[in-house]
């Protein structure tokens, strides 16, 4: 009787040993599944890349697939749809959707550019470049609508140039073909995302005179969203996500340009390595990449100036609507300088 109780009382520690060392287990390697929608592959988008790269995602407990949906307004509708959970895509996008009156908003909460990213480029190298030169030029521009043409027409009004009367403006050149379209020989002028820019550069083709990003100031220009609905149903999610994004910016603020370069080119594998250096040269610089991801109140009404010249804004939306802090304000507090 009492053998038979001591062998109970031993399988009931070794059942509770085993239980204990199972929960401890799963709890490890329990991860998040995290779908994020891209609206396109750029190098302009650095830090997010060096998140996935430099395992900050899967340190938060994160398994994080990303997706490349061209556009703004497939990337919104891949989110809208729920086939992914978070979009990387500019802030218009949100105002967008609140426009047409939506039940449940977009809300911005981790900021990853802080300035347009892209450049003027023309056939001719310029020694003084006077934005005045440009009038009843040629111009190959970007998608109507979008944040690169209405940051670019803010930037041409801004030099009392009016795109619609002053430029032969061409917009019907789809986002990937823009750069091949000039290299063929359409355009006197472009503007154009980077690397495309720099390759243009490379080959003789054409020259960067100046930066939009530059002259069009501070914007949430590309920002991290999810559905509302998501946000109140993942809240811990969304602070992990947040907290692994604000460890990358961080690092990339901290890091040398060869650091950050090496740490994003398996996502560039058919770039050069010298032409990824000069842009990631070029977007640090000039203060592109985020250092936190705070939407803060004065970038997103300099958004709202720009969408209301380019005439694509309704009514004015206001930042606390569309926006919330929480997330990226608690991890700026939190994560610690790499």
């Amino acid at each position: 009787m009492k053998i038979r109780k001591r062998w109970g009382v031993a399988l009931s520690a070794v059942l509770l040993l085993s239980s204990i060392v199972s929960a401890c287990g799963s709890k490890s390697t329990e991860t998040t599944k995290v779908r994020i929608g891209e609206v396109t592959r750029s190098l302009f988008y650095a830090p997010q890349y060096v998140a996935l790269s430099q395992g900050f995602f899967k340190d938060e407990g994160l398994d994080v697939e990303l997706t490349t949906t061209p556009g703004g307004d497939k990337t919104m509708t891949a989110l809208l749809s729920n086939a992914i959970d978070v979009a990387l895509v500019g802030s218009e996008t949100s105002i967008y959707v609140s426009q047409q009156g939506s039940d449940d908003p977009v809300i911005n909460f981790a900021q990853l550019t802080q300035t347009d990213g892209t450049f003027l480029v023309a056939r001719k190298k310029v020694d003084s470049f006077d934005w005045n030169s440009l009038k009843g030029s040629v111009f190959l521009g970007q998608r109507k609508g979008g944040m690169p043409q209405m940051a670019g027409e803010f930037t041409l009004k801004k030099h009392n140039i009016d795109p619609q009367k002053d430029l032969q403006l061409i917009q019907n050149i789809e986002f990937a073909n823009i750069a091949t379209a000039y290299s063929s020989g359409t355009g006197e002028y472009v503007q154009l995302f980077e690397p495309q820019a720099s390759i243009v550069e490379k080959e003789g083709k054409g020259f960067v005179l100046a930066s939009f990003g530059v002259e069009s100031g501070h914007l949430p220009y590309t920002v991290f969203m999810t559905k509302q609905s998501f946000m109140k149903q993942n809240p811990d999610t969304v602070q992990k996500f947040t907290n692994a994004i604000q460890r990358a910016q961080l690092w990339v603020a901290a890091k040398s340009v060869d650091d950050i370069t090496n740490a994003v080119l398996p996502y560039f594998k058919d770039i050069d390595v010298e032409i990824v250096k000069s842009v990631v040269k070029r977007y640090k610089d000039q203060g592109s990449f985020a250092t936190d991801g705070i939407v803060d109140e004065q970038e997103w009404n300099n958004l709202l100036d720009v969408m209301t010249s380019a005439g694509e804004l309704k009514q004015k939306v206001v930042w606390k609507t569309l926006v919330n802090n929480t997330y990226a304000e608690k991890a700026k507090t939190t994560v610690k300088q790499p």
